[in-house]
């Protein structure tokens, strides 16, 4: 049974779909993925002089249209130094302090200096771990509580960034096979976290979320993973066709990844509705 309540639709036990976070809020965690993934890469690459620049810039870029996006949430812009408050208890406040750290290293890895690239690497880890754990810690979220969405979203985060160094391949970056292969089973455990993660959420969340998050899975699994492996494997027999086709398959690879989890948080925020365990 439902109530109407005035300005909020209906309340009771029927899960109704939450209004706070929208497309701002999605744009954090597309770009804060994609940047901290391709920061990763980048160190992982070993990429120097302009090219390895770029790459560095380039995710921060990414990272920093990440955080714009959820400036642009608040309602009091001016009070926006109060997200570094409270880092004891605050995965938000957390995130905000990691993206202290992250931006000089990163920035000193892209200067050449020795050694910044691997703390930039470990400040992206983290940073990327903040952001998954923030989405988790909203606990009337059967779709955002589910434990396996961190390892989901800090493993997409790394797939998109090796997927971004892919498409970087068409100008002066050269990436090592065994990044490549790296990239290939960093797909894999993708769509087995996610699948994992789907059936974990097949007794709790509301249908209208099963039914987006299947449709995200269904783009994770022909966009994301099929078509991306397939395309690896063309590049290795392509000869001098090989950047652009691997930079095809980085595409689908990062692109399958951000549509994931724009549905995850503006079509899957169904609450559990009212309950007495």
């Amino acid at each position: 049974m439902t109530y109407p309540a005035k300005g909020y639709g209906t309340f009771g036990p029927v899960p109704w779909h939450q209004k706070s976070w929208d497309i701002r809020a999605a744009g954090n965690f597309i770009g804060g993925g994609m940047g901290s993934g391709l920061v990763v890469f980048a160190a992982l690459a070993g990429a120097t002089g302009a090219a390895g620049a770029a790459l560095f810039v380039a995710g921060l870029a990414l990272v920093g249209f990440g955080l714009f996006c959820v400036s642009l949430e608040l309602g009091r812009p001016l009070r926006a130094l109060n997200v570094f408050r409270n880092p004891r208890t605050s995965w938000m406040a957390r995130e905000a302090w990691t993206s202290l750290l992250l931006v000089p290293a990163a920035l000193a890895a892209a200067a050449g200096v020795p050694g910044a690239a691997w703390v930039a690497a470990l400040a992206a880890l983290a940073f990327a771990w903040c952001q998954a754990s923030l989405l988790q810690a909203a606990r009337g979220i059967p779709a955002w509580r589910e434990p396996l969405l961190r390892p989901f979203l800090v493993t997409t985060a790394l797939v998109e960034g090796a997927g971004l160094l892919l498409v970087a391949t068409l100008g002066p970056v050269r990436v090592a096979a065994t990044l490549v292969v790296l990239a290939g089973a960093l797909v894999v455990v993708r769509w087995w976290v996610w699948r994992a993660y789907r059936l974990r959420l097949a007794g709790s969340a509301a249908p209208q979320a099963l039914a987006a998050l299947d449709g995200a899975g269904r783009v994770l699994l022909v966009a994301g993973t099929i078509v991306p492996l397939a395309l690896a494997g063309v590049a290795g027999v392509a000869g001098g066709a090989a950047a652009p086709v691997a930079a095809l398959a980085g595409l689908a690879m990062t692109a399958a990844g951000a549509w994931a989890k724009l549905v995850l948080v503006t079509r899957a925020g169904f609450n559990q509705g009212f309950a007495l365990p």
